[in-house]
């Protein structure tokens, strides 16, 4: 499997270069640089997985992480316009000149892709609010407004300062609770630490729960738990605890295969309240259905971040994006408030959900 992962993208890269080798009007020294330019970013993404950043100055490690990430995105664009370009040469709705040594060719594309990564990165800034109205027949004393948000990926790329803009998002709607759906944390725990986010976190003026994602596992699972707790939020790990009119679960993220079956943390819950579960990734809706769960929040999808990989998200999941119901339950995914690697939306959004559960009577 992993001969495979890294075998796919260097004969994609080994592709794009061939196309820019022919395309790009400039002398082979240049060509030469530019495809090796290429080739060095797109291998500087390994150095984020197995940890070399976290033993460079920090802004040395920002700088090989936002490279890193951003060229593996802009490397499918890449193929994706190459790919279109070589189908329309072989229907003879092309010319075979667009594609050798043209100017106006790689200008278009260069100008182009700029454009669009220029306008996906302004969009990533811009956090969408979700409004979400949610009803119960269950006992209701009073409405009860919550803020959620999944994906939330501090580190290198997400630092303090776009922390304390969210946070101040957050308290502007004065909710009466605030859920996590995991992927607090993205690669490593070293950023939240010497940046201390933990403090951040803290101002959020409302008990704060949340449940584990896989990127808190990537991260170091003991580590990313400890810093959850030190930054004042309850870690929901496979349990549940009332709050008020509501029952919240939170489910172990399914990286741990021995996490609790879903029916053995409900048989000891009150399902007599308003009951919300939180599970990072959500595959098996139906086990909420069969649980009698009123709403679920999950995320980790991130609906691909860019398209076209949303529509890989939506074969994958039965619900990729978006509100779902399965019978009585009522499910969120949300494609989440961070993101990990390159800072682009495209065809995507960033969220947080401001939920309002009232009462049917």
């Amino acid at each position: 499997m992993w001969m495979i992962f890294m075998l796919l993208p260097l004969l994609g890269i080994a592709y794009i270069g061939w196309h820019i080798w022919t395309m790009v009007p400039l002398t082979a020294f240049w060509r030469i640089l530019l495809i090796g330019g290429l080739l060095a970013s797109f291998l500087l993404l390994f150095l984020n997985f197995n940890r070399t950043i976290d033993r460079m100055p920090m802004w040395l490690a920002r700088c090989n992480y936002d490279i890193g990430s951003s060229s593996i995105l802009i490397l499918l664009y890449l193929a994706i316009i190459f790919i279109v370009l070589d189908l329309g040469r072989l229907l003879h709705l092309i010319p075979r000149q667009w594609l050798y040594q043209n100017y106006y060719t790689t200008s278009t594309i260069a100008l182009g892709l700029f454009i669009v990564f220029l306008i996906g990165n302004i969009h990533y800034y811009n956090k969408v609010r979700v409004p979400l109205a949610l009803t119960t027949a269950k006992p209701l004393s009073s409405p009860i407004k919550l803020v959620m948000a999944s994906d939330l990926h501090l580190g290198y790329h997400n630092q303090r300062k776009e922390l304390k803009r969210w946070v101040d998002m957050i308290n502007d709607e004065h909710p009466d609770l605030v859920l996590f759906a995991g992927d607090i944390i993205d690669m490593s725990i070293r950023p939240l630490l010497e940046e201390d986010m933990a403090e951040e976190l803290r101002r959020i003026e409302a008990p704060v729960y949340a449940c584990l994602g896989n990127h808190e596992y990537y991260s170091n699972e003991p580590a990313a738990q400890q810093f959850i707790r030190e930054a004042g939020i309850k870690l929901l790990r496979d349990s549940a605890v009332t709050v008020g009119d509501l029952c919240i679960i939170g489910r172990d993220d399914r990286t741990n295969r021995h996490r609790a079956d879903l029916s053995k943390i409900t048989s000891t819950t009150d399902l007599q309240r308003f009951t919300i579960l939180l599970d990072h990734q959500p595959y098996h809706l139906e086990e909420a259905e069969q649980a009698s769960i009123d709403f679920q929040f999950s995320g980790h999808t991130h609906y691909g971040q860019l398209w076209p990989i949303s529509w890989i998200t939506n074969a994958v999941y039965e619900c990729a994006f978006g509100e779902h119901q399965r019978g009585r339950t009522h499910y969120y995914v949300s494609s989440g408030l961070g993101i990990w690697g390159g800072k682009y939306r495209i065809g995507t959004r960033s969220e947080y959900i401001v939920a309002t559960l009232t009462s049917e009577h």
